[in-house]
């Protein structure tokens, strides 16, 4: 006879709980109100490690508690800076991989934007999307910023 496992249950992350990655997430949040202002805001969703001497996977997840894609890097939490990228990709890749569709879009080309560090090292949203006269791709705004970018209707060049 086998014993069943039952998979541990993941639960939402309180408030204040990763306070840094909890700033990131507001500020890809802001991204996602701007782009796609139908859905809610995504939250962080932990789920605990397999071994109990290792802390939860924490992990970028819609509001409805689905996610894709791998957890939170634990090491990212030291910095705003270094929790950026982490929170970004999760949470591109969640939208992406739930929605099927490419988010954030670039206005200008209708190509799915990166997060890429530009030339002040500040996490932004960048297009491969060429520029005529004025270079192959760009830079379109700063992480969290794209409600200023479609307000001013501009985009920054690299």
């Amino acid at each position: 006879m086998c014993a069943l496992f039952d998979p541990p249950e993941p639960r939402r992350v309180s408030p204040g709980e990763y306070p840094v990655w909890d700033q990131a997430l507001a500020l890809l949040n802001r991204d996602l109100a701007v782009t796609l202002p139908q859905l809610e805001p995504l939250h962080l969703l932990a789920l605990p490690s397999d071994d109990a001497d290792e802390p939860a996977n924490v992990y970028v997840a819609m509001a409805n508690g689905e996610w894709h894609g791998d957890h939170l890097d634990p090491n990212s939490q030291d910095s705003l800076a270094s929790a950026l990228p982490s929170v970004a990709d999760a949470a591109q890749e969640t939208v992406v991989e739930l929605l099927w569709q490419a988010w954030p879009l670039c206005p200008e080309h209708g190509l799915g934007m990166h997060p890429r560090e530009d030339a002040q090292e500040r996490l932004s949203w960048w297009c491969a999307g060429e520029r005529l006269r004025r270079g192959p791709a760009h830079i379109h705004a700063a992480v969290g910023a794209l409600d200023a970018a479609a307000r001013h209707g501009r985009t920054q060049l690299t």
